[in-house]
């Protein structure tokens, strides 16, 4: 039987085969396409560029319609690689609104949600050593 997803990818130039790969990948993959980017203060902090993104961050919206507006994650949907943030809606034809979903590049995540250990633990590890050596005083 043929698989669905190849873990031999590398890369391709073709459109075609870049949305294929990120479409049937599998979620624990899909995971690292929602990553965002950290503010400047979190970035020198923990001595990375992004993380993937999980409910309960603060988030800031660098692009788009909202540009400029703060609020919490509410949910990240993997399957489609979106994610929809606390008080971003957009009014239906009918009238009725309904929460804005976006992409994860048009976001910078301000404040971690570190409630999970395990998220703790692997940022703690990449911990800078200026960080290290004011915790130590």
């Amino acid at each position: 039987m043929k698989k669905d997803f190849s873990t031999k990818w590398k890369a391709s130039k073709q459109p075609r085969k870049q949305r294929k790969y990120r479409a049937k990948a599998p979620l624990h993959i899909k995971k690292k396409f929602v990553s965002v980017s950290l503010s400047k203060e979190l970035k020198k902090k923990y001595a990375k560029r992004n993380i993937p993104i999980k409910k309960g961050d603060a988030v800031k919206i660098m692009r788009g319609k909202f540009k400029g507006k703060k609020g919490k994650v509410l949910e990240v949907r993997l399957k489609i690689g979106k994610i929809i943030v606390e008080g971003i809606q957009v009014k239906k034809q009918d009238g009725s609104n309904v929460a804005f979903k976006l992409q994860p590049s048009n976001l910078q995540i301000t404040e971690l949600n570190l409630d999970d250990k395990n998220r703790v633990k692997k940022l703690g590890a990449k911990e800078t050593k200026e960080v290290k050596e004011e915790t130590k005083k």
